[in-house]
């Protein structure tokens, strides 16, 4: 698959989802949150193209990474519809959000 390819079929897979449609791949630790100061396709990119230097420097500064229990909770508790934006790069799915409270 070439580059372009790549970018058409990630901009076919970016969107709005619910927090309910997204329920399951929570539930399988599939769920990657994606700081709001990065853009969402182009992370997608980099893990899809397996640019691993430049996911792990996301990965260590905090910019990528697994949703944190409390989020999980609260967004269960929040009253639909929740949405996120939202990416699918097999087997993760993307969501930007913001960084967890201290």
């Amino acid at each position: 698959m070439s580059e372009s390819d790549l970018i058409k079929q990630l901009r076919e897979s970016f969107g709005d989802s619910e927090w309910q449609d997204l329920v399951p791949h929570a539930a399988r630790d599939a769920l990657i949150v994606v700081h709001p100061s990065l853009d969402l396709l182009q992370v997608g990119e980099a893990i899809a193209l397996d640019n691993a230097p430049l996911v792990s420097r996301w990965l260590s500064g905090g910019l990528v990474r697994k949703p944190t229990r409390e989020e999980l909770e609260r967004w269960h508790q929040t009253p639909p519809p929740k949405f996120f934006s939202s990416l699918i790069v097999q087997p993760y799915v993307l969501i930007s959000g913001d960084m967890p409270e201290a």
